[in-house]
């Protein structure tokens, strides 16, 4: 991966005052920010601004962001794009990257700390972070499965192979 330093982001994420104010201090770092609020009006700003980079929401209405990220790359395959979300998993940044993703990025996160991850040294420093521990990484799955089956811990507990009250005492603690 080669050195980049953005100069056109495409901002897209659904949390209004988030976006403004990251688009705002990103500008005052010199860029020019295009705004999205979804993934329908960022490959609309695509088309029309040619950004060379992207920051995408992983969680939206509509058209998720990893959907975005591949669409994204589809039309312009030298776009890089950097993934941001208020759920951080270790399932969800593997499959940013595995989307086309150079980066995943949880909130809250600073303008500078944005533009630091479009650099490789960034991602080296990155990998290089403390390994989670088993309890940690069990957790995460566990939440992950609960998500996706809605906050039903009945068949979150038969997904995981485990008794309902074992799974409702495990949240609890």
């Amino acid at each position: 991966m080669s050195e980049r330093t953005p100069q056109r982001i495409l901002l897209c994420d659904d949390d209004d005052t988030f976006r403004r104010r990251l688009k705002r201090s990103l500008s005052q770092l010199g860029l020019e920010v295009f705004e999205a609020a979804n993934a329908n009006e960022a490959l609309e700003a695509q088309g029309d601004y040619k950004p060379d980079s992207a920051v995408v929401d992983l969680r939206m209405p509509g058209q998720s962001g990893l959907w975005l990220v591949r669409e994204l790359r589809q039309r312009d395959p030298q776009l890089a794009v950097v993934v941001l979300t208020g759920f951080g998993s270790i399932s969800t940044a593997l499959e940013a990257v595995r989307a086309g993703a150079i980066n995943y990025l949880t909130k809250p996160v600073s303008a500078e700390c944005v533009l630091d991850s479009f650099s490789p040294d960034r991602v080296v420093a990155q990998s290089a972070m403390q390994m989670p521990s088993l309890a940690e990484v069990e957790a995460e799955y566990v939440q992950r499965v609960l998500s996706e089956c809605d906050g039903n811990v009945t068949q979150s507990a038969k997904i995981l192979g485990v008794h309902r009250r074992s799974l409702q005492r495990k949240l609890r603690s």
